[in-house]
């Protein structure tokens, strides 16, 4: 904003933020950055309860046709949150509805309480013996939405045993969709991690969450972001924090820029060229999954070094595949491999082709993608001065994620991955030095970063070896390295063999593609954000494929070489959308 002083001058003021939808912030932050304008007034619960409201009449809506008539139940704890629950639902009574407000606590917030029930909000106190008997009873009445209230972002760790107690009926009643109510939650699902996304004990998973100014990290880390359903992110007039986020959520149009189309002065090296050693006598088909994807994905040419058998299946398909090695921009290493410690088993060559490659790929700052059979090669290769560099792309799922952890001297297990993706994508990349693609619902993108990950996927000081054990966050506990990214990782018919080879090799042709380009001086290699391109262009082909066999949202199931023969459709789609602006 341009200002004019007194004196003539002009000067430029940058006013503050007050929508980040794309980025999550830690609990803490946003807490300080609105205390200032929160402090002493309830305007902006106010605010926060009309656009509850206006987001619980449009699910009563979707529900049962109609606002008027519709029965509510409101779940309500202590501080802000709770507030704004019952706030809401005096709007909601002047709608029409029938609102009762179980209070699992002893401190509702007064001056909202005061308005429910002048409201006449139905308000009973509830407490750990009879809270699961009086959300039973409500059900029974036809509960058509419930408004979680009970903790907000500043709560820690499971809920107490009342408001457990409380939701237990509710959980109890079905998942998404199958339960006779929909679930609104305010600023996020009671019981979630506000900054991992952890879940550390029950909770009611919501169709709809509303937050307000920013996202938290629950939001866009699994597992909590898969409790949040659909996200809106309210402008109430309340500033960002200014500091970097913990998750980003990157824009579709944003990394659709980056799709190049190709003139008139280009060839297949200013295209990107993909090298791919995939494929093996047990897994044949991962090749030429991995090949159609890079050539589908807009390859310049594809290098398939593999046995002549796998090659020969390869050539039958995509005859424009090379199967020699030479030049290449990227290299993907992995897919439909299975290394053997046995000399004797027929995998044995392919094992030391493979350690070979991966050896090259440490020793050279070229981009490289390292998937599958590969994976646990690398633990044994690093030390002694090699390190991954950014460039170098890993894309595990979480039980590859766990070994390799465990091989790097930090001992978990898939169940520990799962339970926070967050800081075992980012402990990967630390330990590493490469770029992380964590597969799962929402994918991952972690950059390497200083030091491995604390518990909420912050990271810590640098360290030496990988079997120095874990550090903690830096002392002011803000995260010192890039947010990790957050991406809709697309239909659960994805959810298929030889899905991830096809990933691989998207990825393997943008990051090859990218390499042209910076060495052609049009834009610097960002790995992770070309890792989050494919990640996408991954995603929409799969929703492509699976609407040509099932009506939209629902899709219907899909092949693997389905989902790579969409990808140039979907390449359309997010390069109209860099076009056009549209997400």
């Amino acid at each position: 904003m341009r200002r004019r002083r007194d004196d003539g001058a002009v000067t430029t003021r940058t006013e503050p933020r007050t929508l980040e939808p794309r980025r999550a912030h830690r609990a803490r932050a946003i807490a300080d950055a609105e205390a200032p304008l929160t402090r002493g007034t309830d305007r902006y619960m106010e605010a926060a309860a009309h656009a509850l409201a206006l987001a619980a009449a449009e699910e009563l809506r979707l529900a049962r046709g109609t606002v008027r008539g519709a029965r509510v139940l409101l779940l309500v704890g202590g501080g802000h949150n709770g507030g704004d629950a019952l706030l809401a639902g005096a709007r909601l009574t002047a709608r029409g509805c029938r609102v009762t407000a179980l209070m699992a606590t002893e401190h509702p917030h007064e001056t909202a309480l005061e308005r429910a029930r002048t409201a006449r909000v139905e308000t009973t106190a509830v407490g750990e013996e009879d809270a699961s008997e009086r959300a039973a009873a409500a059900l029974a009445t036809g509960t058509d939405l419930v408004l979680d209230g009970l903790t907000g972002i500043g709560a820690a760790g499971p809920l107490r045993p009342t408001a457990a107690a409380l939701v237990e009926p509710l959980i109890a009643a079905g998942e998404r969709g199958e339960r006779p109510f929909r679930v609104l939650a305010v600023d996020l699902p009671s019981g979630t991690g506000a900054d991992d996304g952890a879940l550390p004990g029950p909770v009611l998973a919501a169709d709809r969450t509303v937050t307000f100014t920013c996202p938290r990290g629950a939001h866009l880390l699994p597992p909590a972001a898969r409790r949040c359903g659909l996200l809106d992110v309210v402008d109430l007039g309340l500033p960002a924090p200014a500091g970097e986020p913990l998750v980003e959520r990157p824009a579709d149009a944003d990394l659709g820029a980056r799709l190049r189309v190709p003139g008139d002065a280009d060839h297949k090296y200013t295209r990107g060229v993909v090298g791919l050693l995939a494929g093996s006598e047990s897994y044949p088909g991962a090749a030429v999954l991995a090949t159609t994807a890079a050539i589908r994905a807009g390859a310049g040419m594809a290098r398939v070094l593999a046995p002549r058998r796998v090659v020969d299946l390869v050539l039958a398909s995509r005859p424009e595949a090379v199967p020699a090695a030479g030049r290449s921009q990227c290299l993907v290493v992995g897919p439909g491999t299975a290394p053997t410690e046995d000399p004797d088993a027929p995998e044995a060559a392919r094992t030391a082709e493979l350690r070979d490659a991966v050896a090259g790929v440490l020793d050279d700052p070229a981009p490289a993608v390292v998937d599958a059979g590969a994976l646990p090669l690398l633990p044994g290769l690093l030390g002694d001065g090699r390190r991954c560099a950014a460039v170098h792309v890993l894309t595990p799922h979480a039980g590859e994620a766990a070994s390799l952890l465990t091989a790097l001297g930090e001992e978990t297990n898939r169940a520990g991955v799962d339970a926070a993706p967050g800081a075992a994508a980012r402990a990967l990349a630390s330990l590493t030095g490469a770029t992380v693609v964590l597969k799962g619902t929402p994918t991952l993108v972690a950059r390497p970063g200083r030091g491995p990950a604390d518990a909420d996927g912050t990271a810590g000081a640098p360290r030496d070896e990988p079997g120095d054990g874990p550090r903690t966050a830096d002392a002011d506990g803000a995260a010192p390295d890039a947010p990790l990214l957050s991406l809709d990782a697309g239909p659960g018919w994805l959810a298929t063999a030889g899905s991830g080879d096809v990933l691989a090799g998207t990825l393997g042709a943008l990051l090859a593609a990218a390499r042209a380009d910076e060495e052609n001086g049009l834009r610097p290699l960002d790995p992770a954000a070309v890792a989050a391109l494919a990640v996408r262009l991954h995603a929409e082909a799969g929703r492509l494929a699976s609407e040509r066999t099932g009506a939209a949202p629902a899709g219907g199931p899909v092949a693997a070489l389905d989902v790579a023969e969409a990808l140039p459709a979907a390449w359309r789609l997010l390069h109209d959308r860099a076009c056009y602006g549209a997400d």
